[in-house]
């Protein structure tokens, strides 16, 4: 079980950090180029951006150290409920081919979540 939830993990840290880093570093470009950010502002997307970074680090870095382990828990929480909003948000925009790739970036952090909430 130890593996699948650092196998999860990881996936769900490099999906995290490449999303995040589109969002926070190339904010305006990103912009331009995806359609849902129409609703937003560039602060938000940012945000947004950030908390996923944060959340890739939250979800390998306190797992790994043995520093404060529960932030992991906290951080797959927190990319879930990312994943939530983002499902929310396609499905109010008819965008339904989005859903599943939303669906493995939510199981993910979910299995992580619950793994070491639960399990170790």
């Amino acid at each position: 079980m130890e593996f699948a939830l650092w196998i999860a993990a990881s996936l769900a840290a490099a999906a995290s950090l490449l999303a995040g880093y589109g969002k926070a570093a190339n904010t305006k470009k990103f912009m331009e180029s995806t359609a849902w950010t129409e609703k937003f502002s560039i602060g938000a997307v940012r945000t947004i951006g950030l908390l996923e970074i944060l959340g890739a680090i939250g979800l390998i870095l306190p797992q790994l150290t043995g520093i404060l382990p529960w932030l992991t828990i906290a951080a797959a929480a927190g990319l879930a409920l990312i994943q939530v909003g983002a499902m929310t948000l396609h499905i109010s925009r008819g965008e339904y081919k989005m859903l599943p790739i939303n669906l493995v970036l939510f199981a993910l952090p979910a299995f992580v979540f619950f793994g070491r909430l639960l399990w170790v």
